[in-house]
């Protein structure tokens, strides 16, 4: 079994009902794959580097700024970091890389519009950009957390604004995925003896817990997901997994 092999069964047997991070990893797995060999890859923000075995075919950089504590890195600590810096300030030449990956970051950037203009002008004409950021999230890594989310709009209009074309905005799913994830959040966040209420209170909690604990954390998940086809709106994403090309003839 190859390394990508077991980094996707690993993350996917931690995630059995987390299909926000299942499918985005997925996704990310597929676009590394569309990156040519001996490609120079930066990941900005990294973090822990939970992707670099699927750039192992690329030459991968890494970029952060290394001021989150290990508890609020998924991967528990750093992994290497090439550029230790702002992410909207990179010390590199302009036109320098061939793809830059960019996942769950923006909305940790105070001014995410001046992290796109970056990529423009770190990116070779027709390179490309892997981009992902939460619609809609709950406070994390703080302090370090300025935006609760971003829209296709927001995506098309400043990216075609620093000059990207061919831009690919998808949704992780639909609003009833959304709610069926958020009901497993509620479970999680109620569970007996974690709120400190009274000692009375708990015991008659703990027992609606336990009722609700089915529906909630089974049923509710496993219909959000059957009927999420039907949702055709879709007004509502855990998140957009984003592609852009820099224009080639732009300078």
């Amino acid at each position: 079994m190859d390394i990508k092999t077991t980094l996707i069964k690993k993350m996917k047997a931690s995630t059995v009902f987390n299909f926000n991070v299942l499918n985005r990893d997925a996704w990310i797995e597929q676009q590394a794959k569309t990156i040519k060999k001996g490609s120079l890859v930066l990941d900005a923000g990294a973090g822990s580097c939970p992707y670099k075995p699927l750039f192992a075919h690329c030459n991968y950089k890494t970029q952060d700024f290394v001021s989150l504590s290990d508890e609020q890195l998924s991967g528990g600590k750093y992994g290497q970091i090439d550029y230790v810096c702002d992410i909207a300030a990179m010390p590199v030449e302009d036109a320098y890389f061939d793809c830059i990956l960019c996942t769950e970051v923006l909305e940790h950037v105070p001014e995410p519009t001046k992290v796109i203009e970056e990529f423009a002008r770190i990116l070779k004409q027709g390179g490309k950009l892997i981009l992902t950021a939460p619609l809609g999230s709950g406070i994390h890594q703080e302090p370090f957390h300025f935006y609760g989310g971003y829209t296709p709009f927001w995506y098309e209009h400043f990216l075609s604004k620093a000059k990207f074309t061919d831009i690919s905005v998808k949704e992780n799913e639909g609003s009833l995925r959304a709610c069926g994830q958020e009901s497993m959040r509620f479970i999680q966040l109620s569970r007996p003896f974690s709120l400190k209420m009274p000692l009375w209170k708990e015991l008659i909690w703990s027992i609606v817990w336990l009722m609700l604990l089915p529906v909630l954390a089974i049923l509710v998940p496993l219909s959000s997901k059957l009927l999420n086809q039907y949702d055709k709106d879709k007004r509502f994403t855990i998140g957009y997994h984003v592609t852009a090309l820099r224009d080639e003839n732009t300078n």
